[in-house]
């Protein structure tokens, strides 16, 4: 049987399809299940993905055209550029911090999962414990995150820009409210997994529920980049 120590790589999926016709039946299942759910992560977020292309297009070809002003029955442009807030910067920096405790936590869950499968090496509870921190730490700045949104939303109320306003403004609050809403799901999600390891879940659950987590929420880091390069150099 193949020897999958508990410093294993961070791909638990690599570690236990590497001759597979050795393994045991534990290690298979999990490296099927594995598979399984990431190929629905990509079913998923290319979903996702064609949903922020549209908006992208729309975005860009939105701010070329004229509309049709009923007071005086010609065409004007109505779009208004945008100033984001400096505290996106923040908010982003906070984002891209939460993508790296959430590897971490993924990296530590996979360490345990590849341990879990093998028969030689026994399941660890230290592990788990490890993974916890980084788990709750991810989940508290995706929460700030979202706060943080909040605020920029706030402030930017508070200098006149609503959704009606214009349509810049309408595109700024639909691009950063869905992405808000795809991301409050993320944390539900890593909620879920936190919860599993408090219930005492086989760590092949465990596994397998924060590797999806953590792919999803990189996806939802690298989206909310885009987002902010878009609304800064695309106007």
């Amino acid at each position: 049987m193949a020897s999958i120590t508990t410093t294993a790589t961070a791909d638990t999926a690599q570690v236990l399809l590497a001759g597979n016709d050795r393994l045991s039946p534990e290690a298979l299942d999990f490296a099927t299940r594995l598979r399984r759910a990431r190929l629905g992560l990509i079913v998923a977020l290319t979903a996702v993905m064609m949903i922020f292309v549209s908006y992208s297009s729309a975005y860009i070809v939105r701010q070329g055209l004229p509309t049709l002003d009923p007071r005086t029955n010609t065409l004007v442009h109505d779009w208004l550029p945008l100033r984001l807030p400096n505290f996106l910067l923040i908010n982003t920096f906070v984002l891209l911090i939460s993508t790296i405790t959430m590897e971490l936590a993924r990296r530590q869950s996979a360490r345990e999962a590849a341990a879990s499968v093998s028969a030689s090496v026994p399941s660890s509870t230290r592990l788990n414990a490890e993974a916890m921190p980084w788990l709750a730490l991810t989940t508290i700045l995706g929460l700030a995150f979202l706060a943080g949104q909040w605020l920029v939303w706030s402030e930017l109320s508070a200098s006149g820009f609503y959704l009606a306003t214009s349509p810049s403004s309408s595109f700024f609050y639909l691009l950063t409210g869905m992405h808000g809403i795809h991301l409050l799901g993320g944390v539900l999600a890593l909620l879920a997994a936190s919860a599993a390891a408090t219930l005492r879940k086989s760590a092949a659950t465990r596994g397998v529920m924060v590797d999806v987590s953590a792919w999803y929420w990189h996806f939802m880091t690298f989206l909310w980049v885009y987002i902010l390069c878009l609304l800064e150099f695309a106007r």
